[in-house]
């Protein structure tokens, strides 16, 4: 099951793309499903909520944090109560993890090598997160190499995610499942057991 794990939309500001583009062009690739993580909040990516989706195509909601050691995708939030600062922006690593992690949620370093907003080196020094973007879409394959490398160091799940914010981004990079997911339950439960793999089409 083939799923782009890291999306954004018009709702997300920095991005130009429809919510109902992506869902058109990840299912003309063959995708199972996407998943929308904007900045900073999960409110924006609602609007989701309206569309109809065909059989067998599923869209799950996580998000992207800034910290100050660089962006950290998260999966499991079903609204904003992990935000509990005054500022959305450049927050402490550690506490966003250890809180996220106490709303049973997941925390995923976004494409730690690419050099800007992203964790570099520092991802070895944290012990806490779940699983390593291996595969990023607006990644060089050296960046993404680097990624696959701290996985395999850190013993770690490989995911991927095309990060598009272009309709001809979407599904450059994805997360092969080996099972079926169906919910953010069964999503996050497959990432922690490692049943699953980032991969570029």
């Amino acid at each position: 099951m083939r799923i782009d794990l890291h999306c954004h939309t018009k709702y997300s500001n920095d991005s130009f793309l429809e919510p109902d583009e992506l869902i058109e062009q990840a299912i003309q690739l063959g995708l199972d499903g996407v998943c929308l993580t904007e900045h900073h909040s999960v409110i924006p990516s609602w609007p989701l909520e309206k569309i109809k989706m065909p059989e067998g195509f599923y869209v799950f909601r996580g998000l992207e944090i800034s910290t100050d050691r660089g962006h950290l995708l998260v999966y499991g939030m079903e609204d904003d109560s992990w935000s509990t600062w005054a500022s959305n922006t450049y927050l402490d690593v550690f506490q966003v993890i250890e809180h996220v992690h106490r709303l049973d949620a997941i925390c995923v370093p976004a494409h730690p090598f690419r050099g800007w907003d992203s964790f570099g080196e520092a991802v070895f020094q944290i012990e806490s997160v779940d699983a390593i973007e291996t595969h990023n879409g607006l990644n060089g394959e050296e960046m993404n190499q680097k990624a696959i490398r701290a996985s395999k160091i850190k013993n770690l799940p490989s995911i991927g995610g095309s990060d598009c914010h272009h309709k001809k981004q979407v599904g450059r990079a994805l997360t092969d499942f080996k099972n079926p997911v169906h919910t953010m339950d069964e999503l996050i439960e497959e990432i922690k057991r490692g049943n699953c793999r980032g991969m570029v089409l």
